[in-house]
């Protein structure tokens, strides 16, 4: 009976994971090339890529464009705290999470004029929201408003984008209601893309609905961020009926 040999990209991952568990190789470190890495196992560059994707996906190396391969720095985990709609201020606070917004205005159609109840066409203020950590995103937020509930001035000077946004919070007033679902699903391209995770690794996606006193919805938000790192809590208030007796 013949021994199937292993293929020799994992064991070229499993060298480069010993030598990061060991600290030979240290968090934001640069690897070297691909093309001396493959001459120095030996290999073609289509097996130590191969080799890299296993390591990518486990989060211990990622790839940035233009720039090489790098041992991943350790990621402190998120927290979204529901109901309040924000990244938890503690973790948010607690290191260096940088945001970059990009606004634009856009026309509402699909799946967007269900979630804002609103015409095809109808002009929507698009907040595009991403949290890093150093050079490490952290998670993404699309946020929808209409049109004439926008701030003042936002779209036309992004450095004036308000504190709320981010920190993927609730939008204007304190809204009457808010509607969050929560699903873990496989990441579309540009997430994937965006938050430079494997494609094959579940993200948690929250879609929060805003509305106000009337019903009418003020703001839509699609949250997505890595499954492996992330954390949604939400929190019940119980009142009591004014109508029973107290005890």
């Amino acid at each position: 009976m013949t021994r199937s040999v292993p293929p020799r990209h994992n064991d070229i991952a499993d060298d480069l994971r010993h030598q990061i568990s060991t600290g030979h190789l240290k968090p934001g470190e640069r690897l070297p090339s691909e093309t001396d890495l493959a001459g120095r196992y030996k290999v073609s560059t289509v097996t130590l890529r191969s080799a890299l994707a296993v390591l990518q996906g486990e989060g211990l190396v990622e790839k940035l464009h233009g720039k090489g391969n790098f041992v991943r720095r350790p990621l402190r985990r998120i927290m979204y705290v529901g109901g309040w709609g924000t990244l938890d201020p503690w973790t948010a606070a607690e290191a260096a999470l940088r945001v970059t917004v990009r606004t634009a205005t856009v026309r509402a159609d699909g799946h967007l004029t269900t979630l804002l109840r609103v015409p095809t066409g109808s002009p929507l203020a698009e907040f595009f929201c991403v949290s890093h950590e150093g050079e490490s995103p952290h998670g993404l937020a699309r946020i929808y408003v209409p049109r004439d509930l926008a701030p003042t001035g936002v779209l036309d000077d992004e450095s004036s984008c308000p504190e709320a946004v981010k920190r993927f919070a609730v939008l204007g007033r304190t809204p009457a209601a808010v509607r969050e679902s929560v699903c873990a699903r496989p990441p579309t391209p540009d997430e994937s893309s965006t938050l430079r995770t494997n494609s094959a690794a579940p993200v948690l996606a929250i879609t929060r609905v805003s509305t106000d006193f009337t019903g009418r919805v003020v703001e839509a938000a699609l949250l997505v961020f890595p499954g492996d790192r992330a954390d949604a809590v939400f929190t019940t208030h119980h009142t009591l009926d004014e109508r029973q007796p107290s005890a």
